[in-house]
Parts: structure tokens; sequence; C-alpha cells
């Protein structure tokens, strides 16, 4: 039975973090494929097994080395920056992979971002190429078209059918047979990914993450268990974290990663059981599906919870016979904190654990002196692999750093073992299902709509997310509100942002509070049910739940 594993004996957590510390890594991607490809040749790397498509580590040791020399023959070379842009497919991570031979800097692309997002991350980005899927494909030509960046025709590559005139990407590898040889001495502390976040700004930022991170991030979810991992299960799209994550965990143990195009909670544990999956983030509202005989049987070694605290822990671990465990991390320093498996005395008690490998953690003051056990304060890390910094941010570096630690925004404490408790955010962000939205960038595209005269945007809790996005709205004086209205600001809203930064809930205020320099008070927003407004909520992509109304009021 899978929790069994807690009877395993195990070196203890501090003894596993120093074994970690300790182990000489690849010197870059190339070399890590490389000797994948020896080691394991005929292991699958991956697996997508809702369409069947699946490589070993043989093929993709040797399909990775044809495409970086087909890329290399048609001018991506080393530190070329080069846009990814495609639904969750096995061409990503080869070509992700690919590029990172060549030590080319990859900035990965939301499948879902409209023009104007694209046109955003190519020119901030300095993009010279770009790889997109043909569903990907007008909307980076109406980004063209726009004039807000340029790139040339012929550094363009498409993947999927359909007639364009650009290269295509499965042409790259036959063109690598016969291509020129490219430099193979790249080195992992260099940048490779611009991967873009969104941050207070209001408009997303790109975090500098360099080889080293990515090596580190595959060393240290692999190995800090102690157990054997595989068969590991990942579900979404790769120009996110947790995809490539966790490709990285199963490249370092030579185990193999099964991919579900997208989440969903009623087939999960089928899921684990038909793939025999060990390793797995299972989403904890799972439990809220109806129960199943089989719900038991399973051999998943760890299973990554977030947000669950209480007895409702103890009894999901019961009800699935798993071990669930709390970790901490973000885009910009990977896996900060893990709760260890055989912590059983802290199941329930909302800690996302201890330090990880290569990682320290302070609780800080704001100017960034540690603060003692048990007070609360910013959380900041430091170690090996960490961002480079934001990518043409000077300025925003300066304010996310206290010396060599990066301030995370969210506010936290440590208890006299040295577990952490992530209690609250300082950044004025939404966390929607891992995703970081930035309150401002939304505000800034409802603020464009005629009818409105301001806007605040802010998080509700939400089971399933975590938090969603919601719009409070002030109207031009002689507005009315209506769903009508409403409605309309949301289709003007979904023109510029891509779908998961959409409002869900909408709110009409007479006016807002203001602090006493005038801005406007978000956490009395945050805290108080607003009795004066008319509120919408949203589900989905827009689908209307439904619409209560009340009397405006001008004052709160």
């Amino acid at each position: 039975m899978a929790r069994d594993v807690l009877d395993q004996p195990v070196k203890p957590v501090q003894e596993r973090i120093r074994e970690i510390e300790n182990t000489p890594i690849a010197a870059n991607l190339g070399e890590l494929l490389d000797r994948a490809a020896v080691e394991k040749p005929d292991t699958l790397a991956w697996n997508f097994f809702e369409s069947g498509e699946t490589i070993t580590y043989k093929d993709l040791g040797h399909r990775s080395e044809m495409l970086a020399k087909g890329f290399f023959r048609h001018g991506v070379k080393r530190d070329s920056h080069v846009i990814l842009m495609m639904p969750t497919i096995g061409a990503f991570p080869l070509t992700w992979l690919a590029l990172g031979r060549l030590g080319a800097v990859v900035i990965p692309t939301n499948a879902g971002y409209t023009a104007r997002e694209v046109a955003y991350v190519a020119n901030d980005g300095d993009a010279e190429f770009a790889l997109v899927h043909t569903e990907c494909l007008p909307v980076l030509e109406e980004a063209r078209a726009s004039g807000a960046y340029k790139i040339a025709d012929d550094h363009i590559f498409v993947i999927g059918a359909g007639d364009h005139r650009y290269r295509r990407w499965e042409s790259l590898e036959a063109d690598g047979v016969s291509g020129p040889a490219y430099p193979r001495d790249v080195d992992r502390t260099r940048l490779f990914n611009i991967q873009y976040t969104s941050g207070t700004t209001g408009f997303p930022k790109g975090c500098m993450l360099t080889q080293t991170y990515w090596l580190t991030t595959g060393l240290v979810n692999g190995y800090r268990d102690g157990r054997q991992y595989d068969r590991i299960f990942v579900a979404g799209p790769f120009h996110y974290m947790n995809a490539p994550s966790f490709l990285m965990m199963a490249l370092t143990r030579r185990a193999t990663l099964f991919v579900a195009v997208r989440r969903s909670l009623s087939k999960m544990m089928a899921w684990m059981r038909d793939n025999r999956i060990q390793f797995a983030q299972i989403p904890v509202l799972i439990d809220k599906e109806p129960p199943h005989p089989l719900d038991g049987q399973n051999e998943i070694v760890r299973a990554n919870l977030y947000r669950v605290w209480g007895p409702r822990h103890a009894e999901f671990e019961e009800r699935f016979n798993l071990v669930g465990r709390d970790a901490f991390g973000m885009t910009e320093v990977g896996s900060a904190t893990f709760l260890p498996l055989e912590a059983v005395d802290m199941v329930g008690s909302g800690s996302c654990g201890i330090a990880a490998p290569y990682r320290q953690i302070r609780i800080a003051d704001p100017e960034g002196n540690e603060l003692p056990a048990g007070e609360s304060g910013e959380l900041l890390i430091r170690g090996q692999g960490i961002l480079l910094g934001y990518y043409k941010k000077p300025e925003v570096n300066q304010r996310s750093f206290h010396g060599d630690w990066f301030r995370s925004g969210d506010v936290a404490y440590k208890d006299a073992r040295g577990y952490i408790f992530v209690v609250g955010r300082i950044k004025d962000m939404i966390r929607r299902s891992g995703e970081n939205i930035a309150a401002q960038e939304v505000e800034a595209v409802l603020n464009t709509h005629e009818a409105v005269l301001e806007s605040a945007v802010i998080p509700v809790p939400d089971e399933l997310r975590g938090e969603e996005v919601k719009a409070c709205l002030v109207l031009q004086p002689g507005v009315a509100a209506s769903d009508g209205l409403i409605e309309d600001i949301l289709a003007h809203a979904r023109k510029d942002l891509a779908a998961f930064k959409l409002p869900r809930f909408v709110e009409i205020y007479g006016e807002f509070p203001k602090t006493s320099s005038g801005k406007t008070a978000k956490q009395t927003l945050i805290e108080a049910k607003n009795p004066w407004g008319v509120t919408i909520g949203w589900r989905g992509e827009g689908e209307a739940i439904g619409v209560v109304e009340v009397e405006l009021k001008n004052t709160i």
C-alpha cells in the first residue's frame, strides 16, 4: 500500500540535504541529455498518455541534438532570444531542451496570450526568433501587424498542419543531419530562460533563469525525500513552471514523466492508478469527488498538496492511501521549502516545511534584518541557481533584493524547529492556480473601457484555484449598472488579457474607500462585503452564474 512508504528507513533529512548539495551536477543540459541517453537508452523520458506520444532517452538525446543543429543552421546560436508558444505537446519540451544544447535564451510564452501580451513579451524580451504552433500563429501575426515588435519571416518556425509562408519545425531535424556542428561548451550559469511572471508594476517581469536553476531543481525534487521515483505525473502547459520542473526531476532520475494536457479532478486518481504514478501534485479538491471503491489503490510515494490544513489533511491521506506534503516555491527561486515525508507530526499544521537543498530562508523585517522564531515578516530566500534578476528591470531588481536575499513578497514566520508557515502577501498580486496575476495590469485594461471611472482588482478565496480574480468598479457618472454592461466590460478585457487573468467576479461601487494619501484602500475592499454594490459572479471562461442587484449608494 502507498502509505507503507513511511515505514521505509531513510537517512535523516539534514543528511540528505547535505548529500544533495555535495552531488556534482551536469555541466549543462546537453551533458545531462547525453548521459541519460547512454545510461537509460530504452526508458521512456515522457509519455503524453492521452495522445500516446512517447520518446525514449536515446531518441530524446538524438532528436534534441538534430534539432539543435537544425536551429544552428538557420541562424539560432548562443544567446539568441527565441519565443516558444505552443500547446501541451512533446514538441515543446523537445525544443526547449534542443535550444538549451545551443545555449540560446528561451522565452516560454502562454499559448492563451492575446496579441497585446505577445507583443509585450516579444518586445521586452528582445525576441529574435519565434517557434509557434499553427493555432497560435494568428495571434503572433496580429502582434507583428501592430508594429509593436518585429521578427523577420525567416526567423519564424511553425509546427502543425496548415498553409503558411514560414519555416516548418518538422524540417529542422532533417536539416540538422547535415548541419554544421555547434559550440558545445555552454556555461550553465549564463541566461537560459526569460520566464515571464506578473509583477506589481502592472506588466509581466522576465525572470532571468540559468541552466543551473533547472539542473538544481531536478536534483532537489528528485532526491530530497530519499525515495525512488520512476513514474512522475504532471498536468498542464510547459510555458508554466510545474511541467519543466517535473521534467527536470524525471531527467535527473532517468524516470518517465507522464503528461496530461490539463488537470481533471474526476480523472485524476484513475490516471494515478492506470499509470502507476509514484510522484504527483494532486489538487486537494478531489476529496469533493464522489467516493470510489478504488480511491486507495495507487502506488503514490509522495503527493504534493497545497493549502490544506487541520483534520482535512489526515482525512485526505486516509481516503486516498497516500502521503501528502506541502512545499513552497516560486518562479524566481524554484524549490524554496519542502515538508519531509517523515514529518508526520506536521500533518494538518499548515507548514510548507523547512529550507530545501541549496536554499537558505530568512524571516525579515522591512530592512532585511532577521526576526526571531515566531515573529512574522517577509520571507527572504537565497542560494545557488536562483534568478539572476528581472530582465531589463534595474529599478525592480534593486527593490527585490536585500543584498543577495530575494524578497518573496510573502509574509511568513518560522517556528523554533525551523518549520515555515506562510500567512499572507505583501505584493498586490492574485495567485490563481499557481499563476501570478498583477492587479495593476488587469486594472489598466479595465480602466480603458469608456464606462469605467476606476477599478480595483483583489483576490477572493477559491477552493479549486487558491484565489480568484475579483474586479471592483466605479462607473462613470450617469452610467447605470447592469449585467449587460458587465458582460461588455469583460468582453473588452478579454481582447487584451489571457483567459486566466480575467475577473470571475465583478462588484460595482458608488465610490472606493480611500487612504489618507488618496489611494484606494484595497484591504478594506478585501475584508468587507459590499452591501452597496452589484455583484456578478463569473465562472470558467465567462459563463454567468448569477446576478445580485441592490441599490447603489455614493458612500461606503
